[in-house]
Formats: C-alpha cells, sequence, structure tokens
C-alpha cells in the first residue's frame, strides 16, 4: 500500500511559472530557511510550504542566533526571518548574513507594519517583508519570486516606508543619508544611473530596455555592474539608494 500523500494547503497549486524558475524538474528545489520563536508559527510555515514540489524546507530555527550555523550547514536559498526574537532579532541576523559573500535570500516576517524595521531589513538587503496573516499563496509566490531573483516589495510600498520613516527622522539625518546616497550614484557612468533611476521607479528588465533603447541583456549586465560597484545585494537597495539621493527627480 502506498504511503499517504501530504495534503496541500487550499490555493497552493504549483502555479504555471513554477516550472520554469528553481524547483521545476530541471532545476533542484528551493531550499528554504524557517526562522521564527514561535514554534506554531513555525510548523504552520512548514505545512504551507513543506508540501510544494519545488520547495524544500531545510532547516528551523527559533532565533537569529542559530541562523549562521545553520546557513553553514544547509545552504538555503532564501530564509523567512521573523523581527522579533530574544536573543537576536531577525534585523541583526539579516545585517549579518548580508554581509557574508553568496548570502541567501532575506524575507522578512512580521506581524505588523513596523516601518523602521522593516526599512532597516531592507537596507541590509533583505528582498522584502510579508505579514504573517498574509494568504498561503502569496507567501508561497514571495519566496519563489526571491528566489527567482526578484524582489517581492513594490516601489509604491517602498515609497510609502520611506516617507513614513523619514518623516520622523531628523533633518541632519536625512542630509547626511542623502549625501551619501548622491556619493554613491556618482559612482556611476551615465547609462548605470538612467538604469539605476529606472530601478527606483519599479521598472522590469524588459521595461528599462524598452525605454532606454537597449537589449534585456545589457540592462541585466548594467544591474550586475552597479549591485558590484556600490556593493549592493538587490534590486531594492539600489531603489532606496535612487529615493535616498532625491527620488526619482536624481539626474541621469
Amino acid at each position: 500500500m502506498n504511503a499517504p500523500q501530504r495534503p496541500h494547503s487550499p490555493g497552493l497549486t504549483q502555479d504555471p511559472a513554477a516550472p520554469s524558475g528553481p524547483g521545476s524538474p530541471q532545476t533542484p528545489p528551493i531550499r528554504l530557511l524557517l526562522v521564527d520563536d514561535d514554534p506554531l508559527v513555525r510548523a504552520g510555515l512548514s505545512f504551507m510550504l513543506g508540501g510544494l514540489p519545488d520547495i524544500r524546507i531545510v532547516g528551523e530555527a527559533a532565533d537569529g542566533t542559530e541562523v549562521a550555523s545553520l546557513v553553514e550547514q544547509h545552504a538555503p536559498d532564501v530564509i523567512l526571518m521573523d523581527i522579533r526574537m530574544p536573543a537576536m532579532d531577525g534585523l541583526a541576523a539579516t545585517e549579518e548574513l548580508r554581509s557574508r559573500e553568496q548570502a541567501p535570500e532575506v524575507i522578512v516576517l512580521t506581524t505588523f507594519h513596523a516601518d523602521e524595521q522593516v526599512l532597516r531589513a531592507l537596507r541590509a538587503g533583505a528582498a522584502g517583508f510579508v505579514l504573517k496573516d498574509t494568504p498561503p499563496a502569496e507567501i508561497v509566490a514571495a519566496v519563489r519570486r526571491v528566489a527567482a531573483g526578484e524582489p517581492v516589495l513594490s516601489p509604491a510600498v517602498t515609497q510609502q516606508l520611506i516617507a513614513r520613516v523619514t518623516g520622523h527622522e531628523q533633518p541632519q539625518e536625512q542630509d547626511t543619508r542623502g549625501d551619501r546616497a548622491r556619493g554613491q550614484l556618482a559612482l556611476l557612468n551615465d547609462r548605470e544611473r538612467a538604469v539605476a533611476v529606472a530601478v527606483g521607479r519599479g521598472q522590469s528588465n524588459a521595461e528599462i530596455a524598452r525605454s532606454l533603447y537597449l537589449s534585456v541583456a545589457t540592462v541585466k549586465t548594467h544591474v550586475s555592474r552597479i549591485l558590484t560597484k556600490l556593493g549592493l545585494n538587490n534590486r531594492v537597495q539600489i531603489a532606496l539608494l535612487v529615493h535616498d539621493a532625491g527620488g526619482l527627480d536624481t539626474e541621469a
């Protein structure tokens, strides 16, 4: 008799785009690490995600202090990281991880719209955030998008976060951040700055290619060079830098 199969949660069937991405028959499944101090949350996420053919849960942690060793052991592609944990919170763990070479992508988990904490996590290199009460299908989609190298935070949400957080900053702090960002963008050539501003607008590679009369492959090359030159981890950080430098009015 065959062993009973693990049931899939409603709405979590393989989406049409999944076969061409990580976890498809041609590629290994997405290696996922769950980090949350609540065992019930971890159990729920494990049940939700563990039955999918393109995702493999390789480990679980109850605190940020456990993350580094688990990353060394299991080499996850993506980490779902809680913000609030007792000894080392998810922000500190994200900052430590993303300073490494070949760091896994991080999606921040939170039960509240903690604007300042989320923005700090994004500045540290997290690829986005999801609320714990986000519909299951959207959490799955976020994991797949991040594994494919795409951010899970829209430009509109990024702008809202920056506007709310910077509204509470001292003018000197805003000026310092802006000066630093403009100095970093000055390291780019004209074409790279144009691409960076387009990323800040939330344009896809195809949209950037059309607007700048480039091939998609050339746009990808420019994005990679921007990340390398400026020591950034992902497109979200490029967008944050553009906004810090003066937003979409930054000269290209």
